[in-house]
């Protein structure tokens, strides 16, 4: 690193400047794992690949307010929280996972079975695989699972997508 104080003007000479500290290391968006946390019928959690993981979202719904008198604004009043969908984009595998098996066995039995709620942790990892943030959904279960359509025309892989609702969202703090 080159030395910033040897370029310094004269009368900054002696001075406390000090050349600026260099941000941590910036978490690359594409080196991340997903956990099923919770799945029936396995203890630990299991680790899954996907191309693409979006959904990690909080919004705050709003109601308008129109004041009698005042045209100039209408109040935007805050009603409720409301997390969006986790969207789970990857290659379409040959054998299942176990939360696989546990999304096809929530979306086949519909409401005969009572759901079963997990929770799932995506971690955005360094390159020695360690955690530099978690967010976590809590209470998560299927409720939509696609599967790309098949073209002979495409020279691409087969892609499913699997789409999770969440009662919360536990950011890094």
């Amino acid at each position: 690193m080159p030395d910033v104080a040897a370029g310094l003007p004269a009368w900054m000479e002696g001075s406390a400047f000090r050349a600026p500290t260099p941000p941590a290391e910036m978490p690359a968006a594409f080196f991340f794992r997903v956990q099923f946390m919770r799945l029936p019928k396995q203890s630990g959690a299991e680790v899954a690949s996907f191309q693409e993981v979006s959904g990690l979202e909080h919004t705050l719904e709003t109601e308008d307010v129109a004041e009698g008198g005042q045209n100039g604004f209408v109040h935007q009043l805050p009603t409720r929280a409301q997390p969006r969908r986790l969207q789970l984009k990857r290659g379409l595998l040959a054998r299942d996972a176990g939360f696989v098996t546990w999304c096809r066995d929530n979306l086949q039995n519909g409401l005969d079975v009572p759901l079963a709620l997990i929770d799932v942790q995506v971690q955005l990892i360094d390159t020695q695989l360690n955690p530099l943030m978690t967010w976590t959904c809590n209470n998560a279960y299927p409720v939509r699972w696609t599967i790309d359509p098949f073209e002979s025309q495409r020279n691409e892989v087969a892609l499913e997508q699997i789409e999770l609702a969440y009662q919360s969202l536990v950011s890094p703090s």
